[in-house]
């Protein structure tokens, strides 16, 4: 009796997209203003003001910003978050910015 094989490829990309990180991006909007995406981002993801304020500029100078990494799991239920809050938000694999 043999081992079944498996396709190294397929493994490997298996591999890849478990062990890979994913991102939270949120996206510029007419509506919110920038105080209160600033708020949300200091109140939801613990960051100091500072920290939020250079991502909410982000956001409103470059239409998005990356503002958290971590698991797919994790990265949907920021996404989720900011929905709650009112903010458009979408999850990315990898770092793409």
């Amino acid at each position: 009796m043999t081992a079944p094989t498996v396709d190294p490829v397929v493994r490997t990309a298996r591999l890849t997209d478990e062990e890979s990180t994913w991102t939270t991006v949120v996206w510029d909007d007419p509506v919110n203003l920038m105080d209160y995406v600033t708020m949300v981002f200091m109140r939801y993801f613990g960051y100091p003001r500072e920290k939020a304020v250079q991502l909410m500029i982000q956001v409103h100078n470059n239409g998005r910003a990356t503002v958290a990494e971590g698991s797919k799991e994790e990265m949907e239920i920021a996404v989720h978050a900011m929905h709650s809050y009112g903010l458009q938000a979408s999850v990315e694999q990898g770092g793409q910015e």
